[in-house]
């Protein structure tokens, strides 16, 4: 059984989710208490010390970012919920960390529940949730982390250190600048979805490749591209 805590400045979206979990996942989610601010959840978290919190990110007086500067050590999960599509949400991404945009509906909590019981048994939430601050400090930037998942787990990774990623049917293989490839079981059509655009480009249906290492192209024999690394 999960234990979590449910943080949001709405008391309706609190209710609301709380609801849906004790009506469709009651044999696998338990609220342990609801917050309306992050300083109630912050004292909420120390006295349940949940394995999960769900965290609104547009609050008044603190966001839900804010939370993390109360914690030296992250116990805990996260699914962060929020009304608005923003650069937030690719920052959660780049982290490996979940997300659910209101309206919550059943499928896409039923999902987010099902991609954290595959989760809860890496002890990566501390990682996972300093790459989020890092890279909100940053920006989009090709400064940022990205954490991709691996068979062992998740990895992180600067995004700047990907050279070219290659689809491999199901999976992609990521080539780095140490030399290194790391096989990753996900398409390239989500990787490519993940990857800041004003970088990297979809060169071919089975490459895309990080602009700052293209080292020339010619139109020639069609349109022909060599990296650094002498692809």
């Amino acid at each position: 059984m999960i234990s979590c805590v449910i943080i949001d400045d709405e008391r309706q979206a609190r209710e609301v989710l709380q609801k849906l979990i004790k009506r469709y996942f009651d044999d696998k989610v338990v609220v342990k208490a609801l917050a309306g601010s992050v300083s109630e959840g912050v004292k909420q978290i120390h006295k349940f010390n949940p394995q999960l919190v769900f965290l609104d990110i547009e609050m008044p007086a603190e966001n839900g970012f804010e939370l993390f500067k109360y914690f030296d050590h992250f116990h805990f999960n996260v699914v962060f919920t929020t009304a608005y599509k923003q650069f937030a949400i690719k920052a959660i991404k780049y982290s490996a960390l979940d997300y659910l945009l209101k309206p919550i509906n059943f499928i896409d909590l039923r999902e987010a529940i099902s991609r954290l019981e595959q989760k809860m048994d890496l002890d990566q939430k501390q990682e996972r949730i300093e790459t989020l601050i890092s890279n909100l400090s940053i920006g989009e930037d090709i400064r940022s982390k990205i954490a991709l998942p691996i068979m062992e787990g998740f990895r992180l990774e600067m995004i700047n250190s990907i050279i070219y990623c290659e689809a491999d049917e199901n999976y992609t293989k990521i080539h780095l600048t140490s030399g290194e490839m790391l096989l990753v079981p996900r398409t390239l059509k989500v990787i490519e979805e993940l990857l800041p655009s004003s970088h990297f480009f979809r060169i071919h249906k089975s490459y895309l490749i990080n602009l700052n290492f293209v080292k020339n192209y010619k139109k020639t024999e069609g349109f022909r591209v060599t990296l650094e690394n002498g692809i």
